[in-house]
């Protein structure tokens, strides 16, 4: 297991090398000078170029892309250009915000979107089922920000329950969690149920219900035991998707996330901004696949030795 898992961490170096470098390029293929952003199109050439060489924008791309990967291997992102404060400084005090939406999200989304699943499943073709997939249907169809309006109108306005901006106590973490997990039901149970309907008429299961075990037992202990990878990736894509897609909730909600500052950043045309807080997020959901990869071993001991 042990050299499994050291495999797949050394895997992760160049997936890292190659998503530095294609967010070093998305950032600056993006339109428009900072300079005159930050400036104004009416400044001095002059005065502008002065500002350039300062931020190290003068300098070819290469160059740049270099400088930035040697500072980010030291765990330097560089300096926001309209902040003023170290990326690293910004993301610290956004970072935890967002990624208690995502691991709530996910964790509420799996709870739930298994449990539905394995209902399905268990209840294919009957009215259950058919409820759920289309309750399944209903929240993948369903965009965050109308779902987030809907319930801050109903939990905030109208009973006043829970509070409709930040997430200063975990009563203001609720509604934005609801928000995200709903999405991850409808996915993961949609996941689930596939799965357990691929597993559950396998010859193994009919042996054993042959032989007399409790139903409990064969879908709980062996259908779903052996079903577990397709869900644990949709599990994986769902944080991710979660992770870096919680932009519109956190703007809903008026919480001051990574999302909301990518986005302030992209228009600021902050490139130190928007390279740190991309390369984070990257690197989360790398970290967060390789968990996963790690563990399909835990849960199928073939693949380790494969």
């Amino acid at each position: 297991m042990l050299k499994y898992a050291l495999k797949r961490i050394l895997q992760m170096i160049p997936m890292l090398l190659i998503l530095s470098v294609i967010v070093f390029l998305m950032v600056h293929l993006i339109p428009g000078d900072p300079v005159d952003i930050m400036l104004g199109f009416e400044v001095p050439r002059d005065i502008k170029e002065v500002e350039r060489q300062r931020l190290g924008l003068d300098q070819p791309l290469i160059t740049q892309y270099f400088l930035f990967l040697k500072n980010a291997l030291r765990g330097d992102l560089g300096t926001s250009i309209f902040s003023g404060l170290p990326v690293m400084t910004e993301l610290g005090r956004r970072f935890p915000k967002t990624l208690v939406l995502a691991v709530g999200g996910t964790v509420l989304g799996s709870l739930i979107g298994i449990i539905l699943g394995i209902i399905a499943a268990v209840r294919h073709n009957k009215a259950s089922d058919n409820i759920i997939m289309v309750a399944s249907l209903v929240t993948l169809s369903t965009p965050s920000f109308f779902l987030a309006l809907i319930l801050m109108l109903i939990f905030c306005l109208h009973f006043m329950w829970l509070p409709s901006i930040g997430m200063d106590s975990w009563k203001g973490a609720i509604l934005p969690i609801v928000t995200l997990g709903a999405r991850a039901v409808g996915s993961i149970a949609r996941t689930t149920r596939s799965s357990m309907l691929d597993v559950i008429h396998q010859d193994y299961i009919r042996t054993s219900r042959s032989r007399g075990v409790p139903e409990s037992v064969v879908i709980y202990r062996h259908a779903f035991k052996n079903s577990l990878i397709p869900i644990l990736t949709a599990i994986g894509l769902r944080f991710g998707g979660l992770l870096a897609g919680a932009t519109l909730v956190e703007t809903v909600f008026s919480i001051p996330g990574v999302g909301r500052f990518v986005v302030d950043s992209v228009l600021n045309r902050d490139y130190p901004a928007v390279q740190g807080s991309v390369l984070v997020l990257a690197a989360t959901f790398v970290v967060v696949n390789t968990v996963v990869d790690l563990l399909y071993a835990a849960v199928d001991p073939r693949i380790k030795y494969d």
